[in-house]
């Protein structure tokens, strides 16, 4: 009994992977808008039966997509970057890894719906708001701890320069979306700009 119960979380769970990544591709080709739930459970396989026991609405998959791809980028990108050794190692990690996550198509969910639900008092425009500035606050941190170590020239508002950041970054790896390599080493550059420090070396 105890085995078949396993067995059928296991189930569900790869259904539920399966449809937030078949969703995720979806929000970041059409957007929350355009979504067509019985495309997204068809593209992973399944029916749309399946997608609403898992789901109770779209808005709720939209959620779930949000918590799911933001998971997935701690995980490969903030998580290894925090291990770095320096607020400044850690700061590139972020922006080269960030562009790296951002190859592939769940990473543009958060791009394609923050201009989606931009000035937007709803549950999604919400959530993308917290998760971005989670994101701020720990540049923010970053660059103050950059500052205290003499690694980061004083300058304006960590605040205000993590904003630069983040949105330096962002238009970035959207501009250079499909050209791998260049992406990670211009998101670098980018970001040393921003943070004036030294340039990154030719190469």
């Amino acid at each position: 009994m105890e085995k078949s119960r396993q067995t059928q979380a296991r189930r569900s769970a790869r259904t539920r992977n399966a449809l937030l990544e078949s969703a995720a591709r979806g929000l970041s080709r059409y957007g929350y808008g355009n979504l067509i739930l019985e495309r997204v459970a068809g593209e992973a396989g399944y029916t749309r039966g399946a997608l609403y026991h898992q789901f109770k609405d779209k808005e709720d998959l939209a959620l779930a997509v949000i918590g799911w791809v933001n998971e997935s980028w701690i995980r490969e990108v903030g998580d290894p970057a925090a291990r770095e050794p320096s607020p400044v190692a850690e700061l590139i990690a972020l922006a080269r890894g960030h562009a790296v996550f951002c190859r592939r198509d769940i990473a543009r969910v958060a791009m394609a719906l923050r201009v989606e639900f931009s000035g937007k008092d709803e549950p999604v425009g919400r959530e993308l708001e917290r998760v971005t500035e989670t994101a701020i606050k720990r540049i923010a941190r970053l660059i103050q701890a950059g500052r205290r170590d003499g690694s980061i020239s004083p300058g304006p508002p960590a605040r205000t320069v993590a904003l630069a950041v983040f949105g330096a970054l962002e238009g970035t790896v959207i501009a250079l979306s499909g050209q791998a390599t260049h992406d990670e080493l211009l998101a670098e550059r980018v970001v040393r700009g921003v943070l004036g420090l030294e340039p990154l070396a030719a190469v």
